[in-house]
């Protein structure tokens, strides 16, 4: 009955006119990003950070950026069958038969079959979120320093786990993002830290200006540099209701890739396009025929699809929970809390309740409107393909600089926008994935002061990470994960599955 009266006042909360409005903005929105190449969800999201906070209400920017994410979910697979050219990483695996059948003139039942696939994953997923979020919240409030300390290790380790490329850079970045999470007063001595002397750094680095830099600013620079012409291959788009035989065949895969989603969306670092990649492979496996897979297979649109939108759904678990973000996006949504004064955590539940359910709840009808909405739009989307980058990309840039000065009216923000923007395009020709360093940057305050608490509470005494059961079995997690990744055949696995996915 709990979890029906906590539904209840979620719905309540999303179902008001100003909430709805901005849920269909988001999915609105993410839909566009995710069909427009070289954009993504977390450079939009990051953009709009400033955005957020002028909207004021917590409760309607956060039900905004979480259909922002999810939407650009479902656009990103628009592009992947369309052009071959996945609007978001997650949806790199939908290409690979999604754009076979699209060659052979069934560009609409593809289309249809993800759009399915992801509602339905969708929608369980966010049951599933709705299911373990408060017993999980529950666990969350007996933690202490030290066991909240532990826990941050387990989410900075499983993100260089699962970062693309190289260990050592992955582990870089987490360090190089810690490092920027310490520009600031001291909080217990009131010391300057790495503020080069600039009074406006006194209260650390501003969030926004970072995020912008690293992901939408060099994203810009990125893609700039690669300008090409996107071919249109499929103007007119038909036939959207799949045949029965399309039914019978992507039942099971949408079940199965929802179910493999939903386990591996809470994984930090990128559980989402892991997810999508695990989908694939099972399904070729246990295909009956593994030789269509790659020509056009609907096992291989179904699945996929389904997982990646799963994942990003349960990504939303240790956020709410826990206060970890599970990837980039979730750390941009703890900073969009941040902002608005919210302090992440099991709190927010008991504090928080209209906006805890009310985000849950959002994500079910942000579901309905994008199964709704989506395929009647598939001729606008086909049009705003054509939109060359150097167009799109000015108004982009102008937006952000506005964005971001308008936070704290403070031009050093401007210039951090810039530096970051450069050293997250420096990082791309490097091959060092951006990611990790955000998680760093976002934890690396929360893991000081937990750091620092704990040891005050324990007299100085470090034993107290490892005699506390909950504190010990976290470090020892993380300790098996960074073994596990080390092991030869891991390691060379790992590997194979990146290089199919660039």
């Amino acid at each position: 009955m709990e979890l029906l009266d906590n539904l209840a006042l979620g719905f309540s909360t999303a179902t008001s006119l100003a909430n709805l409005g901005f849920c269909l903005i988001g999915v609105l929105l993410g839909t566009l990003i995710g069909v427009l190449p070289g954009i993504g969800a977390t450079a939009t999201i990051a953009m709009l950070l400033p955005i957020t906070f002028q909207i004021g209400d917590p409760v309607s920017s956060l039900i905004m950026l979480a259909g922002i994410y999810y939407g650009a979910q479902y656009g990103g697979s628009t592009t992947a069958i369309l052009i071959n050219m996945p609007g978001e990483s997650s949806s790199a695996v939908t290409a690979i038969d999604g754009y076979q059948m699209a060659k052979n003139g069934r560009a609409g039942a593809a289309l249809a079959i993800a759009a399915i696939g992801s509602f339905f994953a969708g929608t369980v997923s966010t049951f599933l979120v709705a299911i373990f979020a408060p017993p999980l919240t529950a666990i969350a409030l007996q933690f202490g320093a030290a066991e909240y300390f532990s826990l941050m290790i387990v989410g900075l380790v499983s993100s260089v786990a699962l970062a693309h490329g190289s260990i050592v850079k992955a582990l870089t970045m987490v360090v190089l993002g810690l490092l920027l999470g310490l520009v600031g007063t001291d909080i217990y001595t009131g010391t300057p830290r790495f503020t080069l002397g600039i009074r406006e750094y006194a209260d650390g680095l501003n969030f926004v200006a970072v995020a912008v830099g690293v992901f939408g600013v060099a994203e810009i620079l990125r893609n700039l540099e690669n300008e090409h012409e996107r071919s249109v291959m499929i103007r007119r788009v038909s036939g959207l209701m799949p045949t029965r035989e399309d039914f019978r065949r992507m039942a099971t895969p949408i079940v199965r890739g929802t179910i493999i989603g939903s386990a591996l969306g809470i994984l930090p670092g990128g559980g989402a396009i892991l997810a999508a990649f695990a989908s694939y492979t099972v399904e070729k496996r246990v295909s009956k025929n593994p030789g269509e897979f790659g020509k056009g297979a609907i096992e291989g649109v179904a699945g996929p699809e389904s997982a990646n939108n799963a994942g990003a759904q349960t990504s939303f678990i240790p956020m709410l929970t826990l206060g970890i973000p599970a990837n980039p996006v979730m750390a941009l949504m703890i900073g969009a809390m941040i902002i608005q004064g919210i302090v992440p955590g099991p709190n927010v539940a008991i504090e928080q309740p209209a906006l805890f359910w009310g985000i849950i709840a959002s994500m079910w009808i942000g579901n309905l409107m994008l199964i709704i909405l989506n395929l009647p739009l598939i001729g606008l989307w086909v049009k705003l393909l054509t939109i060359p980058y150097y167009v799109l990309f000015p108004i982009i840039m102008a937006f952000c600089s506005i964005g971001v000065y308008s936070v704290n009216t403070n031009i050093y923000d401007l210039y951090a926008v810039a530096f970051f923007g450069f050293l997250g395009y420096l990082l791309t020709k490097l091959r060092c994935e951006p990611a990790p360093l955000l998680l760093g940057f976002v934890l690396g305050p929360l893991l000081e002061e937990n750091l620092r608490r704990a040891m005050i509470l324990a007299r100085g005494d470090p034993t107290t990470f490892v005699t506390r059961p909950i504190s010990a079995g976290l470090l020892f997690i993380a300790l098996a994960v960074l073994v596990i990744v080390f092991l030869p055949a891991v390691k060379k696995k790992r590997e194979e599955v990146f290089v199919e996915e660039n």
